[in-house]
């Protein structure tokens, strides 16, 4: 699976040779790191994907997980004994334990897998949820603007007129400010055109909205009649 780091804590080399293997053998392997109990302290700020914990050499599974987080996703191929196992799930809602029997490795990739997919979906509900917010941030400014063009139509009428009465005279007015005055009314004429344009797309955007409504109730009643 590309974009995804997986670490591997394991003081056996067999086992951490045995899974690499398997794992890039697969169409998209994720980026792999081994480690081993005397290093992995330099290393436990790193952010990965998943943590796969092999068998160790005389260190407690307690204390080597106490300083991750207990959101982590963890899965643990070392011996555990039954007694411990039970408050290490409590701490870690996401540790899953494969036993390291015949068909370890197949297990172990099926549910890393899995586990990476879960972590991919979290990921898109979030930049979901990031770009709704967004999306209700342009609608509260898109409802703003509309709520406010009567009065922004107002206002450029009172400056396009008070202009062309000013330019009906420019004897009266000095070079400079005549300029000035030509370049307010051109001005106005623009963002009149702008809120014309604005009040266009946003006629255009309510026909879109009611013909999507009108599609999702056919549908609806459709699916009911069957």
């Amino acid at each position: 699976m590309p974009n995804f780091t997986v670490l591997v804590l394991t003081d056996e080399t067999e086992f951490a040779r045995v899974l690499t293997a398997c794992w890039q053998a697969e169409r998209q392997p994720p980026a792999i790191t081994v480690l081993g109990s005397d290093l992995w302290k330099d290393h436990q700020e790193t952010q990965h994907d998943l943590i796969i914990v092999g068998p160790l050499r005389d260190v407690k599974l307690s204390d080597f997980l106490a300083v991750f987080d207990a959101s982590r996703a963890i899965i643990v191929c070392a011996p555990v004994e039954p007694r411990e196992l039970h408050p290490l799930r409590a701490r870690f809602p996401r540790l899953v334990h494969i036993p390291l029997r015949e068909d370890w490795t197949q297990t172990l990739l099926l549910v890393a897998t899995e586990a990476l997919r879960r972590i991919e979906a979290v990921r898109i509900a979030r930049h979901a949820e990031c770009s709704a917010a967004r999306n209700e941030n342009h609608a509260t400014l898109g409802r703003y603007m509309i709520d406010m063009k009567h009065s922004v139509n107002n206002a450029l009428t009172s400056m396009l007129g008070n202009a062309e009465l000013m330019l009906l005279e420019p004897g009266q007015l000095s070079q400079q400010s005549l300029a000035q005055i030509k370049t307010i009314h051109s001005m106005a004429l623009r963002i009149n055109e702008i809120m014309q344009r604005f009040s266009s797309l946003a006629g255009e955007m309510r026909e879109a909205e009611n013909a999507s409504q009108a599609e999702t109730q056919d549908l609806s009643s459709a699916s009911l009649q069957r």
